[in-house]
């Protein structure tokens, strides 16, 4: 794929994964030059046909890798979903149509796949819409101002009968995964880990010059049953009367259980010398704040979108989860580049099952695909969306209609950074 100003669009060889790394690096405004480990280290997430890069010259300017993943929607099944990651362009390369022609190739190859969604999360929020991208979920970060939270300060364990153990990355790596695989089959919008991911996140691997060993702490039951686990930093901050001022930073926290949730954040705020616990990204509608005897005492530091989808095949995407309430809705799905537009009955069943179907009748909504993804997962109101004009009601009542079949008592999330 040679475009008319001589740039090279093509799948990378391992011959050319070094410099596609030093490509990616300098868009991500990283320092471009790796240690040969670190690169080799890398090659572990080289996909034959699915890491791609522009070349001018012979140089690398652009990035782009997809992988497979499964993303859990509503009612707790898994569907296929190409992941989208490692997107750069260089800044001398900007505006010349190169995240477009990689996108546009790898979106073909996955419908081709039967890829249900493709996923991703955005660095800037302008860009993927244009690409039927829509933000899908969304994710908080608080900070907790420890002595203000009312906890006792006398504490010294869970109150449930259940213990906290700290452990190490060789724990994590046993223990992790399954507990990952119990809330990611209850959470609509979290995707799997893969063997790689953990021997990342515990530094077995490392893609970085300098890891920082977390602390890892784990929640186990009354009965023994390990429910939570927690990986976080400390840094060493003293006033200058001699207090301790130090933040504690949560990489990730994992509960599948409200006691382990409360355990784990109540054990963060007990640490000795520990101020603030910065939450890291959380569900919006996490239980975090009033897990403490004072709310007030989290406050929110960032909220921001997260989960991007781009819906591939509204058939199955509507078919897979399961929906609140027994209805029917006709959708035109408007889609500039051809892969998921059309006319949809979607009915859905008192049992909480859908079915979907192509539609000859009179459309009750018209949406963009990226709107659809928006509405998917259940986060958004369609009553909202069409009041931004973003979603347009051809019968009166209809977007409060899809609000009852669409909408989830929790809100979804996906825990993960990709």
């Amino acid at each position: 794929m040679t475009s008319r100003d001589g740039i090279d669009v093509h799948p990378i060889t391992e011959s050319e994964f070094a410099d596609w790394t030093r490509a990616m690096n300098i868009g991500f405004l990283r320092e471009p030059t790796l240690p040969e480990e670190i690169v080799d280290a890398r090659r572990a997430q080289f996909t034959p046909g699915r890491t791609v890069g522009a070349f001018d010259g012979g140089r690398c300017v652009a990035t782009f890798r997809s992988f497979a993943q499964e993303l859990t929607v509503v009612g707790g099944a898994a569907v296929p979903a190409d992941a989208v990651t490692n997107v750069t362009v260089a800044p001398t390369h900007r505006r010349r149509g190169l995240l477009t022609r990689m996108m546009a190739r790898d979106l073909a190859a996955a419908k081709d796949r039967g890829d249900v969604v493709a996923t991703l999360i955005a660095a800037e929020y302008p860009i993927y819409g244009r690409y039927g991208f829509g933000p899908a979920t969304s994710a908080t970060e608080w900070t907790v101002d420890v002595p203000r939270a009312g906890l006792d300060p006398r504490r010294s364990g869970p109150e449930d009968g259940g213990r906290i153990e700290l452990v190490d990355g060789e724990d994590v790596r046993k223990l992790g995964p399954e507990l990952h695989e119990r809330l990611r089959r209850e959470l609509p919008g979290a995707v799997d880990r893969d063997e790689l991911w953990w021997k990342v996140t515990t530094g077995a691997v490392r893609f970085h010059a300098s890891f920082h060993e977390p602390f890892y702490a784990v929640y186990r039951s009354a009965g023994g049953e390990v429910e939570g686990m927690v990986a976080y930093t400390a840094d060493d901050n003293w006033g200058d009367a001699k207090q301790p001022l130090n933040t504690v930073r949560v990489k990730w926290l994992t509960g599948v259980t409200p006691a382990a949730e409360r355990a784990l954040w109540h054990y963060l705020c007990s640490i000795d010398w520990v101020v603030k616990v910065r939450s890291g990204w959380r569900a919006p509608d996490d239980l975090l704040p009033h897990l403490l005897p004072d709310p007030r005492a989290a406050a929110v530091t960032t909220q921001a979108d997260w989960l991007w989808v781009r819906i591939l095949d509204v058939v199955r995407a509507l078919e897979a989860r399961t929906y609140q309430a027994a209805g029917s809705l006709v959708l035109e799905v408007a889609d500039g580049d051809g892969l998921a537009g059309g006319r949809y009955r979607l009915e859905a069943s008192a049992d909480g099952t859908g079915s979907c179907v192509p539609a000859t009748g009179s459309a009750d909504l018209t949406l963009d695909v990226a709107e659809l993804a928006v509405l998917w997962l259940g986060d958004e109101s369609a009553v909202r969306l069409a009041a931004l004009g973003r979603v347009r009601e051809e019968r009166a009542g209809a977007a409060r209609q899809a609000d009852a079949l669409l909408r989830t008592s929790r809100r979804p999330w996906c825990p993960d950074i990709f």
